[in-house]
């Protein structure tokens, strides 16, 4: 069903050179951020301690952080977990004091200023497992963006492949480099959300392509850009549905969902913007470049063999 009808055609692929001037810009300032500002890794990545805390009251997650920063803790991760009387305390590897002694100081801490504390467990991740994990997510990264291709290039053609691994590309490195450039937490979380962002991007992708296949084969006489433009202007409509009611549920866990969910909805905030971006400007404006045709979607007719004078 279409809410929002358009009764022209708009023309997207005039702008494809404004759009490759953003995209080029936006995707080399995010790889200048990751490469001198790094990741802000997470304990996830780097090691470090977890406590479990339980209050016999409802928590104050920002009494619990003011009060660990007083004491000269402030690098603590602070959230409820499970109920709002359990507490998730993360601090990071300190050179200084071994995981057991970091506990008893951080419940010590929170003991003096509420007698009920209660610590319920105690885990140590280190640094050699942190690496691990981010080796194996990159890995992730890495097999994803291949299987996208290798699907696009089956179902379509190897130039549809090559447009969908690029506009994915450009948007895992776009939400990485919003991350380094403002030293956002980067956790195992916000990379589910990154490979969310793969699955949802290529999702738009597809559903643009089949309705440029499906353009190549109706509109005959429709010069290349007039088919794209077409396929891109017929879907608007689902694009519009689709991505906002997606973009209402992440912004309300963005802003409702506390600092557990909060890197994760904002990752896919962004991804979720630039999936539609990338879908539209970035992923048709390569096919276009890498120059589609009609012959490229279209089987060969089979021509009719003569046998002994008949036609087969």
């Amino acid at each position: 069903m279409d809410f929002f009808r358009f009764d022209r055609n708009i023309p997207f692929m005039s702008w494809r050179r404004t759009g490759a001037v953003i995209s080029i810009t936006t995707f080399v300032l995010a790889v200048f951020f990751i490469a001198t500002k790094g990741l802000n890794l997470g304990i996830d990545f780097t090691g470090g301690t977890i406590l479990e805390i339980n209050y016999q009251q409802t928590a104050d997650l920002e009494k619990i952080r003011t009060t660990l920063a007083n004491s000269g803790i402030s690098d603590a991760s602070v959230q409820n977990f499970g109920t709002s009387r359990d507490v998730l305390i993360r601090l990071p590897v300190r050179p200084d004091a071994s995981s057991a002694q970091v506990s008893e100081k951080v419940l010590e801490i929170l003991k003096q200023a509420d007698a009920s504390v209660e610590m319920r467990r105690v885990e140590f991740v280190g640094p050699q497992v942190g690496e691990e994990l981010l080796e194996n997510g990159a890995l992730a990264l890495l097999f994803v963006s291949i299987g996208i291709v290798i699907y696009l290039a089956v179902r379509f053609e190897w130039k549809f492949g090559i447009a969908g691994m690029i506009a994915n590309l450009h948007d895992v490195i776009i939400i990485v480099g919003f991350f380094a450039f403002f030293q956002w937490e980067f956790s195992l979380t916000v990379l589910a959300a990154v490979l969310a962002i793969l699955g949802y991007s290529v999702n738009e992708s597809v559903v643009i392509f089949d309705r440029i296949r499906e353009n190549f084969r109706k509109m005959r006489n429709a010069s290349v850009t007039q088919i794209i433009d077409d396929a891109i202007t017929k879907t608007m409509s689902r694009t519009i549905i689709t991505h906002g009611s997606t973009q209402m549920v992440v912004i309300a866990m963005l802003l409702f969902g506390g600092e557990v969910l909060y890197y994760f909805s904002l990752a896919l905030t962004i991804g979720i913007l630039f999936g539609i971006y990338s879908s539209i400007m970035v992923g048709s404006s390569i096919i276009m470049l890498l120059g589609v045709k009609r012959e490229d979607l279209m089987r060969p007719e089979k021509k009719p063999v003569e046998n002994d004078g008949a036609v087969v």
